[in-house]
């Protein structure tokens, strides 16, 4: 590592933006370019869907840092600019506006992007998807008192942009395909809670339902659904999931299955490439399998243990999955993320909204998800990280610390 090498990075969300930060910050003198899409500086998603499309904070209060950061760190901050390909035997990036630049190591937090519905009026003005800062403004301006918004996917954007709108005044329908809300991430349990929570706010639920199209003159009016129900719309969010970008690194014929392959250490298999963020295909030691994340949280951490290692370090990455709902005043938290589990414990009053699911496999336990209860939520990753096969009766009972339960 000397401070002749030029590290870049593409994608400048929050993953960029704290790979470039932790650069500097193990020391790399070199030069750094951070290369984004976006006209924005590098932000926190999270707000996205919370507290920055209900209005309560506005734009800037979502920046990692300020342009004065950036520039006082030697970090050269390019925004507007696309990457649109990899020469990996050359180490040269290839820019948009024809330009081209030469890498030493370079890493790629090129983030997802939304799953687009392609049935018939999908491009209806109104139609809207929530991904980036300006589809956040731009879906925040529609929402007004008595507005008729229809919500498309019962996950967790659709659910936080639902509880936004009711925040707003806005008439709000959730349709769901699946039988439950949360079902691709979430026991039962947890799915038949927050469908009665939407509900006690004022939102129409529909599970089971298939939309066969939007109809509107000119923009959205309706969503037509299978069975010829209707649901009259002033506009649409869809919120259906999201795709690793990993056109780029495909393109540059970097190995790639549900994101780019990386390793322990963020290395794809190139070793001047990396990756980190929503993009990455990553083993997982703690789960004993890979996966790709879509969270704040491996987004932040894994680009800063990627990025130390680029600047000559060893630690590999290796954290349980953990990530966060806010919803009405409730706070959900999940650790792990379980895929098969044979119990479910619960402790605490789920009627008094204070409560905490446990995932146990043959009493193994492999994920919790603790709404209003953060403390708990704490010695159960203190649980699954030992390994402990606590007793379920003793679990489930709030009179025995969960401390107690802690293996030696």
């Amino acid at each position: 590592m000397t401070e002749s090498e030029t590290f870049i990075v593409i994608g400048a969300g929050q993953a960029g933006g704290r790979a470039v930060e932790a650069m500097r910050a193990c020391g790399f003198t070199g030069r750094i370019q951070l290369l984004g899409a976006e006209s924005h500086l590098p932000y926190e998603r999270p707000p996205l869907s919370k507290k920055l499309l209900t209005g309560e904070v506005g734009p800037q209060t979502t920046y990692l840092h300020d342009q004065a950061f950036y520039d006082d760190q030697g970090i050269e901050l390019r925004l507007g600019t696309d990457a649109v390909a990899i020469d990996r035997k050359a180490r040269t990036l290839e820019l948009s506006r024809g330009e081209t630049l030469h890498y030493d190591k370079l890493l790629l937090t090129t983030g997802a992007r939304v799953r687009r519905l392609s049935i018939p009026g999908a491009t209806l003005p109104g139609v809207h998807y929530l991904r980036n800062m300006d589809d956040c403004l731009a879906i925040r301006e529609r929402l007004s008192e008595n507005a008729r918004l229809v919500v498309i996917g019962g996950g967790f954007i659709g659910l936080e942009a639902a509880a936004a709108a009711r925040a707003r005044g806005c008439a709000v329908t959730i349709l769901e395909a699946a039988s439950l809300v949360l079902n691709r991430v979430a026991a039962p349990e947890i799915g038949r809670f927050y469908e009665q929570l939407h509900r006690a706010n004022g939102v129409d639920i529909r599970t089971r339902v298939k939309v066969l199209e939007f109809t509107g003159d000119g923009r959205i009016e309706a969503v037509v659904c299978e069975g010829g129900v209707t649901c009259p719309a002033d506009f649409v969010i869809v919120g259906v999931g999201v795709e690793a970008e990993t056109k780029l690194a495909s393109d540059a014929d970097l190995d790639v299955d549900n994101g780019i392959v990386v390793d322990h250490h963020g290395r794809s298999s190139d070793d001047r490439i990396f990756a980190a963020g929503d993009v990455t295909n990553h083993p997982n030691e703690a789960l004993g399998r890979r996966l790709r994340l879509e969270s704040w949280q491996n987004a932040q951490n894994q680009a800063i243990a990627v990025a130390r290692v680029m600047c000559g370090g060893s630690e590999p990455y290796r954290e349980l999955p953990w990530f966060w709902s806010d919803q009405y005043g409730l706070n959900l938290q999940m650790v792990g993320l379980p895929e098969d589990w044979d119990q479910i414990v619960m402790r605490g009053d789920m009627a008094a909204q204070k409560f905490t699911a446990f995932y146990l496999r043959d009493r193994l336990v492999i994920g919790a998800n603790a709404v209003n209860s953060p403390r708990e939520l704490r010695f159960a990753r203190m649980l699954m990280e030992q390994g402990a096969r606590p007793d379920p009766a003793s679990l489930a009972d709030p009179n025995i610390p969960l401390k107690s339960l802690l293996v030696g």
